[in-house]
């Protein structure tokens, strides 16, 4: 019986997969008979409208299926009938536009009649024409908005029509007056669409057109209002409860002409005010002009916010909770993992780490929902990744943005800081760059699949490359980089400040993209290749022992960031790593037991402190509850990760505005550790995709259990261990068709026994 139940559990979720595959997301190569349309008219410059597109047509004949195939140059939304098509938001995506601009497919059978049908579609700026990137730069792709879609019908009489864009159109504006990514969106009620305009037939291309291969942007779980505030300035505030991505839907009656202004944040000031001044010049504002027809339900279309706060202007009468609903968008992605233990402070940081993912996971990996950036920045993905990968199954979600990446890299193997590239190229930094390695390499072992090696194989070899070209005497010390970004700072000015030498950092990354290039030329079978790059790995690790090692294992920036990067990357000699260690061990303790790593450090040093034998340490650090350490944040009341350790300093006060956000996963990447080691479900390189398992749990830090799984391509794999009577019990699910090598710890983490077991429940004592 345990196995037939184990047995339907994988072929339920294998029959998902496969009809996912076969829906929305894998779609057959599209004939294009349509026409790219815009607008016939002069648009506004200035405020640029919304431009809705209308055509009328008659079925005459039975309907046994019809599909739509849609995209355009911008955001659409579409109607068949005055029936939303579909249920993804800010389609199609955002990709590197002129290389890679995705279509969608629909099935609108249930939408189609027979007799009269009207087909509407609107489109805003988006990413596309919007004003994004640092200066806010409008017109990034294209100065146009675009259309392009085509209804394919079958009759029940087997017979076909095709309705396309063409000529035959008409167009106009409508209620949506403007649309940014970064200001909001403003709607006016009153102004109804009228389509009598001609459109305008232009010849964009269509090579570059490409099937979704990801999952959309859908909406989530929704929020309703806790007790409306007054803030002492007067303000009427209404908390959601957490921070999220999304917007918020409004139902108001009112007069004609009344206008609703709901502004949005992330987080009240010391004395309660409402605060936006991280959010820089993003307006993040929703504003709706009532039409006076009754109860009127308001939301946006073509924009989004980071916000656990909204300031309401305007509202007709008292405000009613009941009228106020904040929904979630983000990709679609499917939950994977879960994770549970006896410290209520490390559940909501997990809590927060998944909310952190879902905020910033909107087609593209952004560095943070509310302000005027949200970029997909490089190396904030890749620190993530394997933490993202657990929580949610990002396998097509990266494995597109990848795809991205290889299309806005250079000719010289450069990879630019964000992807897709919209604010032009500056450079290459370390840490940043090595995406193009690190998460196809991860993807690989996470989901055991050769084809993102074969797919992105150039673009990491074009990296590591490039790096080279770079290189002096096997020395990176060229260029400018970001280095361990936003590391500790001493709020004294001290000399406490832990700034890790950047080239030194540089040197590290080139030789873990080098192992990595190399590990995949081994795994596609490039002989040439491996011996190519291993030999330059052996020269990249002589060169930093040279320039940043003394005889004694002490390096050149004496930094915790320092220490963890080379020992991970096996850039020391085996005989100096245990004191390198010690030597970390020894700066965590004279920063009484704080991390002071940044974005590229972080994600390896409990990593690093349980290889080397001091797990104990990785606990404290984790547990540590005082500026900075991962739960100073969930102290202070935060539902997602900070940007920085004190984005609210401990005396109430903010940060610097200038970069201050309060959704961004970078230092959520603690996450994996808390996985792999103290939950120690872990991947083998030898079988990877979970083919064959380590499960390895090391407790520690006073917990008294610990419960994790992961739904992988052959089923669930969980562990529950906890502690009683002074020992550990431990219970393990392995599922079909896997092996898993199970190490079974005493109370302090030391394995007191080994065993190979084949899949089902396995308990351990």
């Amino acid at each position: 019986m345990k196995l037939a139940s184990t047995l339907r559990t994988q072929i339920l979720y294998l029959f998902g997969l496969l009809c996912i595959g076969c829906s929305l997301y894998a779609q057959p190569v599209v004939t294009w008979k349509a026409r790219w349309i815009e607008a016939g008219y002069p648009e506004d410059s200035v405020h640029r409208p919304a431009i809705y597109f209308h055509k009328a047509f008659i079925l005459n004949k039975k309907v046994k299926s019809a599909r739509v195939y849609i995209t355009s140059r911008g955001l659409y939304e579409g109607q068949v009938n005055r029936q939303r098509i579909g249920q993804a938001y800010l389609t199609p995506g955002w990709t590197s536009y002129n290389k890679r601009l995705q279509y969608q497919e629909y099935d609108v059978t249930s939408l189609v009649k027979t007799g009269a049908n009207a087909w509407n579609v609107c489109l805003g700026d988006g990413w596309y024409r919007g004003a994004m990137g640092f200066n806010a730069h409008r017109d990034r792709y294209g100065k146009s908005l675009a259309l392009l879609c085509q209804l394919e019908i079958t009759y029940q009489n087997g017979k076909k029509d095709i309705i396309c864009s063409d000529s035959s159109w008409a167009c106009s504006e409508g209620p949506i007056r403007s649309a940014e990514i970064y200001a909001g969106e403003t709607v006016d009620a009153r102004v109804q669409a009228v389509y009598d305009k001609p459109v305008r037939i232009t010849n964009y291309p269509y090579d570059n057109i490409i099937a979704t291969e990801n999952e959309l942007i859908t909406r989530h779980e929704t929020f309703k209002p806790l007790p409306i505030i007054t803030t002492p300035k007067g303000e009427k505030v209404i908390d959601f409860g957490q921070n999220l991505t999304g917007w918020v839907m409004v139902k108001a009656r009112g007069k004609a002409g009344s206008v609703i202004t709901i502004r949005h944040a992330e987080v009240l000031d010391k004395a309660g005010n409402f605060y936006t001044e991280n959010l820089r010049s993003a307006q993040a504002t929703a504003t709706y002009t009532l039409a006076g027809t009754g109860e009127e339900l308001l939301e946006p279309h073509f924009t989004y916010f980071g916000f656990r706060y909204i300031a309401v202007e305007g509202y007709p009468g008292e405000l009613n909770p009941d009228d106020f609903t904040a929904v979630a968008l983000y990709s679609d992605m499917k939950p994977t993992g879960f994770f549970e233990c006896s410290n209520p402070l490390l559940n909501q940081l997990q809590h927060n780490i998944q909310w952190g993912q879902r905020g910033n996971f909107l087609d593209v990996p952004t560095d943070c929902p509310q302000r005027d950036e949200r970029l997909g920045w490089t190396g904030d993905a890749q620190v993530f990744f394997r933490t993202a990968a657990f929580n949610f199954d990002v396998k097509k979600f990266f494995s597109k943005w990848l795809k991205d990446v290889a299309a806005d890299q250079r000719a010289d193997g450069g990879v630019p800081w964000v992807v897709p590239n919209c604010i032009g190229y500056y450079g290459s930094s370390a840490g940043w760059g090595d995406v193009a390695t690190i998460i196809p390499w991860n993807m690989y072992l996470v989901y055991g699949d050769k084809q993102v090696l074969e797919n992105q194989y150039t673009s990491m070899k074009g990296w590591v490359d490039y790096m080279t070209l770079n290189s002096n005497d096997d020395l990176w010390n060229k260029g400018g980089h970001f280095g361990d970004w936003l590391s500790y700072r001493s709020p004294d000015d001290d000399g406490s400040d832990a700034i890790t030498d950047k080239y030194q950092i540089a040197q590290c990354f080139y030789a873990y993209s080098t192992q990595l290039l190399s590990n995949a030329a081994s795994v596609l079978g490039k002989t040439e290749d491996v011996k190519k790059y291993e030999a330059l790995l052996s020269r990249i690790k002589a060169a930093f022992n040279r320039e940043y090692v003394t005889a004694s294992g002490r390096l050149v920036s004496n930094t915790q960031t320092a220490y963890v990067l080379a020992l991970e990357f096996d850039l020391l000699p085996e005989q100096l790593r245990p004191t390198a260690a010690r030597y970390l061990v020894d700066n965590i303790r004279a920063y009484s037991n704080h991390l002071t790593t940044g974005f590229l450090g972080t994600p390896y040093l409990c990593h690093v402190l349980s290889r080397f034998g001091y797990t104990d340490v990785a606990y404290q650090l984790l547990l540590q509850e005082t500026f900075p350490s991962w739960l100073y944040p969930v102290k202070k009341g935060a539902t997602t990760i900070w940007e920085r350790w004190d984005g609210i300093k401990t005396d109430g006060s903010f940060q610097t505005e200038r970069m201050n956000s309060f959704n961004h996963y970078a230092y959520g990447a603690i996450g994996d550790w808390m996985y792999r080691v103290m939950a120690g479900i872990n991947t083998d390189s030898s079988a990877p995709g979970y083919k064959k398992i380590i499960i390895k749990p090391q407790p520690g830090g006073g917990l008294t259990y610990c419960k994790a799984g992961l739904q992988t391509q052959y089923g669930s794999v969980s562990v529950h261990w906890r502690i009683e009577s002074n020992h550990v019990v431990l219970d393990v699910e392995v599922p079909e068709n896997t092996t898993a090598t199970v190490y079974v710890p005493d109370v302090k983490g030391s394995v007191i026994k080994m065993a190979e077991v084949k899949s089902g429940k396995h308990h351990f004592e």
